[in-house]
């Protein structure tokens, strides 16, 4: 079945070029070129990976970003930038987008990160119990749901997957390197700073004190161990 995929861009030469692109690779898409366009079909629609500018009409790809995440979709989200700033893309990952690319990009460094982006953690390979707890965390692999203290907690797909990836490697050192291959499917070298603002953003979301984390651990010089107890390394 072909995925269905929402671009969101303003610039028509560049929706004209990458909608022939990715129609070309089998995918169906739909296009806004506002960030209000975006959210209304966000809401309606079910899509499988949305394609977000940043620089918008009438809301910005940052603010539409954050609406998504707090409406609930966790449908992937790829935001396409022309602004080189670190700072930039931490603000997106933060907000809830999944990846990031830089304008401008080749055609077939977009083709790869949809495609990777695409590839979801099958939450049946996740482990044997339909829900898993440590500390105050509950993950529910059926409906994807992860509450902490009781209460549902919001994060991206690509949170999600790092997430499981973590839970079916409980106890393991995994560098970042493996990380990025695992769960980010990049084979390219890329940096693994991404890496770092995503175990970040998890500590903040599912630690009691973020600071002095006691299940996704940093094992210095070699990478993150995920644990189920309060014990401490490195």
């Amino acid at each position: 079945m072909a995925k269905n995929l929402l671009l969101v861009e303003d610039e028509p030469g560049l929706v004209m070029t990458l909608t022939d692109l990715l129609s070309a690779e089998g995918y169906l898409v739909e296009t806004a070129g506002d960030g209000q366009t975006a959210l209304d079909l966000a809401g309606q629609n079910i899509f499988s990976l949305i394609i977000l500018d940043v620089m918008l009409p009438i809301k910005n790809g940052f603010d539409v970003c954050r609406e998504l995440r707090q409406q609930g979709i966790r449908t992937p989200v790829l935001m396409l930038t022309a602004r080189g700033q670190v700072v930039d893309k931490v603000l997106g990952l933060k907000l809830g987008a999944d990846d990031y690319l830089t304008k401008p990009f080749e055609p077939l460094e977009l083709l790869a990160r949809v495609e990777a982006l695409l590839r979801r953690v099958p939450t049946d390979q996740t482990g044997s119990a339909a829900v898993f707890k440590f500390g105050s965390v509950a993950v529910d692999f059926r409906t994807t749901q992860v509450k902490f203290h009781s209460r549902r907690v919001e994060l991206s797909a690509r949170e999600y997957q790092l997430l499981c990836y973590f839970i079916r490697n409980i106890g393991t050192t995994l560098s970042r390197e493996q990380l990025l291959r695992k769960v980010w499917d990049y084979e390219a070298e890329i940096q693994t700073r991404t890496v770092d603002v995503h175990v970040a953003l998890l500590r903040q979301k599912l630690e009691t004190d973020p600071k002095n984390p006691t299940h996704f651990l940093t094992v210095r010089g070699l990478g993150y161990r995920f644990v189920d107890h309060a014990e401490k390394s490195g």
